[in-house]
């Protein structure tokens, strides 16, 4: 396991608008633009092998950087006959982007300030208060809502992070919508900014006691 110690001060920076990797996540991509493949054969050539995946804003009609994205470490690699890459990242820590430098390769780099964020560094969080006998319901309806289908008995055996950070990083919400999950400051808060985008998306849906999108209420062992 990385420790503060072991993170660079400067990284290559990928950034991806509406792509989400939180800490101990996973994110797949396709890698196939000239300039990232070059970032994915630099990066594997580093001792810690991380990029900063971080989205943009838009202030004043100008498109700027996030002041915070999370870094991952390169974990799987494969590369297709035609010379893309498919890659896996491992979310490592999150980080606060500093000053930016593009001279000498093809892709960005930034200084990055890692220490707001040690507790990405530490065990998995828990949620002790966590209402699951409210919250799959919830997801039921906004699965419904979005047309969307899920294996309800795999969620409903999650941790609690792996739960709430999967559903963060795969379900269709804004940009800005994800800039906000990764930015919460812990895993209740995350859980909490989740259920409020779960309640606008199942907006016009059927009731909490309507069907999932398979047509069946979740069935958690034996949770109503």
């Amino acid at each position: 396991m990385l420790t503060q110690a072991d993170l660079p001060a400067e990284i290559p920076l990928f950034p991806l608008p509406g792509a989400l990797l939180l800490p101990r996540g996973k994110l797949p991509l396709h890698i196939f633009e000239p300039r990232y493949r070059r970032m994915i054969e630099d990066c594997m050539a580093t001792p810690a092998r991380l990029i900063g995946m971080i989205g943009e804003c838009r202030c004043r009609g100008t498109v700027r950087l996030s002041q915070i994205g999370c870094a991952g470490r390169l974990t799987a690699f494969s590369e297709t006959e035609d010379g893309r890459y498919m890659i896996t990242l491992t979310g490592v820590s999150r980080f606060r982007l500093g000053r930016t430098v593009e001279a000498g390769t093809p892709y960005l780099r930034a200084e990055v300030d890692w220490h707001c964020f040690t507790r990405d560094l530490g065990q998995p969080e828990s949620d002790p208060a966590f209402d699951r006998d409210s919250f799959m319901p919830l997801l039921a309806q906004y699965f419904h809502a979005q047309g969307l289908d899920a294996e309800w008995q795999e969620l409903c055996d999650s941790d609690d992070e792996f739960l709430v950070n999967a559903l963060s990083t795969l379900l269709p919400f804004s940009a800005e919508d994800k800039q906000a999950l990764l930015e919460a400051p812990c895993l209740p808060t995350r859980r909490e900014t989740l259920v409020t985008l779960l309640e606008l998306g199942a907006r016009g849906g059927p009731g909490l006691d309507g069907p999932d999108p398979g047509g069946r209420k979740p069935d958690c062992g034996g949770r109503p």
